[in-house]
């Protein structure tokens, strides 16, 4: 018996009852007897990942008030025993402990041919009583969709079944784009947070509804004489994320008096069962507004990556919010199995790993990105070059393919100091595997790719690194606007997450030991200007350039800012 026999074997075993594998196992059982009325099935943040990759998961993230060493904080050893996972594999879905040996174990995650047979099956054993849901940040992330304009993620999205999705970075193609995009999509996109500007208004662009949304707050889905509700709430932040010149028309925001508003209406209108928000906001985010808008039964997040392998309640006015998230990639699908009983209701919660080597993928997604891939795969399977060091992104400070973007841009732009912006997307390379130049639009695939060279004075440095840091860790989850801190190479520093605005960076130390001067001029190089226009090129392009010219990447070791705190135990595991 092969590999893939075997597999398939285990698949049969799965359907029929036979194998049940325990979470002490190495391998995972896809096939989940319902319970109650309808299942509820959630995915996000693939960024357009169609093949199976590898992905890293945080070694630093870190809460800051309230939300300080709390679920979705957790990284590592202290994740595994807060959720009492003991596996290896499980440990490799999870956290990034001892990641390269069991990635060569364990194999990659996720693909859209291995979601659709997940997600079938899943749907298939709750007799198709069941939603699936798209968190966003699907259309955007891998350099088939930059080149395809999202095309190729639209039509994966309707193959997969998608019935109802909100959005962030799919609006960074335009608006044209973006419209186009969604006459082709065959689900519903839901966004009670974006409205028409104004000048929109004056220019004759109409508005979806009465109350000036730009695409429909929400859906109503009858699932099993079950109506279900879903509302979209789109990332608040995205003109200043992302450059606001690409949705000139929109505006956004939390708007959480407004959603209070529509819950009200719709419990009074639509009669619904069940109120569910699919939200961009990341998860501290979701937690503040179940604490504060009332009504909203379940919260599926998105937008920071977090993986939740347990709900969190919520309790607000003695009524329960559970918040879900389903990490990114395509690395995890959320499902939720709900009884609805008179004003309250009873679930059932997996988080399921999709390793994709246990999987047997779908023959008609396999197509689709075979043919959406084949004009583009001779520039796509391009190899550029091979590093010693596992290549990632995910974290709040450097990740090593931020070293090789930044070692890129000093290289060949002849910078000093070099910025690159926090994004938490990006698939994992091994090291020793070939970089492909795949490999480097999973990093890099945005619509605003050009790098810049300047001169920046001491003191504006240090002026970005507090700034970003404040969207960060600012207490308040509502004014936390970013990703993760701009990564940086040419100067160290000193970082205090706890501290205010203006008080958290400290000791700017360039590379020969000398502190950063505020009234001297450095110069910098960096890439995704978000206020300006810029007309350098594309940041893959500089990537490839110096990959290619040395072939082989060599990094000793990722460089962190020195963290300031006096509590250790702060969210963090190296």
């Amino acid at each position: 018996m092969n590999r893939r026999e075997f597999i398939q074997f285990l698949l049969a075993g799965y359907a029929a009852g036979i194998v049940k594998p325990s979470m002490s196992s190495s391998t995972i059982n896809y096939n989940i007897k319902p319970f109650g009325d309808l299942r509820l099935i959630h995915i996000t943040d693939t960024h357009a990942q169609l093949d199976p990759m590898h992905f890293r998961e945080p070694n630093y993230n870190l809460g800051v008030g309230i939300n300080r060493n709390t679920p979705p904080h957790l990284v590592g050893k202290r994740l595994l025993d807060y959720y009492s996972i003991n596996s290896s594999i499980m440990k490799h879905a999870f956290t990034h402990l001892d990641f390269n040996s069991h990635a060569k174990e364990f194999g990659k995650f996720g693909g859209y041919a291995h979601l659709k047979t997940v997600i079938d099956q899943l749907r298939s054993d709750a007799s198709q009583n069941s939603l699936l849901l798209d968190g966003g940040d699907t259309w955007q992330g891998s350099g088939l969709s930059l080149l395809t304009n999202g095309k190729d993620m639209v039509e994966a999205s309707n193959i997969l079944g998608v019935d109802v999705m909100t959005g962030h970075w799919e609006f960074t193609y335009g608006e044209k784009i973006f419209l186009e995009n969604l006459k082709n999509f065959n689900g519903d996109f839901v966004a009670q947070n974006i409205s028409l500007t104004e000048e929109a208004l004056f220019d004759g662009i109409e508005p979806v509804d009465d109350d000036n949304h730009f695409q429909k707050p929400y859906v109503i889905k009858t699932i099993n004489n079950q109506r279900v509700a879903v509302i979209g709430q789109a990332f608040p932040y995205t003109p200043i994320a992302n450059p606001s010149r690409m949705i000139p028309n929109l505006t956004f925001g939390i708007r959480d008096n407004e959603l209070q508003d529509l819950i009200d209406k719709i419990k009074e209108t639509e009669k619904p069962s069940l109120i569910v928000l699919l939200s961009h906001n990341g998860v501290d985010v979701d937690k503040k507004m179940a604490s504060k808008v009332r009504g909203i039964d379940i919260i599926f997040g998105g937008h920071t990556h977090d993986v939740l392998p347990k709900p969190i309640e919520v309790i607000n006015n003695n009524v329960k919010t559970v918040i879900l998230n389903s990490g990114c990639n395509g690395k995890f699908v959320s499902m939720i199995d709900i009884k609805v009983k008179h004003s309250s209701f009873e679930y059932r919660y997996k988080l399921l790993p999709i390793f994709s080597n246990q999987i047997e993928p779908s023959t008609v997604m396999n197509n689709h990105i075979s043919n959406m891939k084949s004009p583009f795969k001779n520039h796509l399977n391009q190899v550029i070059g091979k590093s010693n060091h596992d290549l990632y992104r995910r974290g709040n400070f450097n990740g090593s393919f931020d070293n090789l973007i930044c070692d890129s841009m000093s290289n060949v732009l002849d910078s000093e100091i070099c910025l690159s912006p926090g994004f938490r997307w990006g698939a994992t390379v091994l090291a020793g595997e070939d970089i492909t130049m795949s490999d480097i639009y999973n990093h890099t695939a945005i619509t605003y790719p050009n790098v810049y060279r300047r001169e920046m004075t001491g003191l504006t440095i240090k002026n970005i690194l507090e700034d970003v840091a404040d969207n960060i860790f600012n207490p308040d989850p509502y004014l936390q606007q970013g990703g993760d801190m701009v990564r940086t190479t040419g100067i160290s520093y000193e970082i205090e997450p706890k501290n205010s605005i203006n008080k958290r960076i400290k000791n700017i130390t360039l590379n020969n030991g000398k502190l950063l001067k505020n009234n001297k001029k450095y110069i910098v190089s960096g890439w995704a200007s978000v206020n300006s226009e810029e007309s350098g090129a594309p940041i893959w392009e500089v990537t490839k350039e110096y990959l290619g010219s040395i072939k082989h990447y060599d990094l000793s070791k990722v460089k962190q800012p020195i963290l300031v705190s006096e509590d250790d135990n702060f969210g963090i595991e190296i």
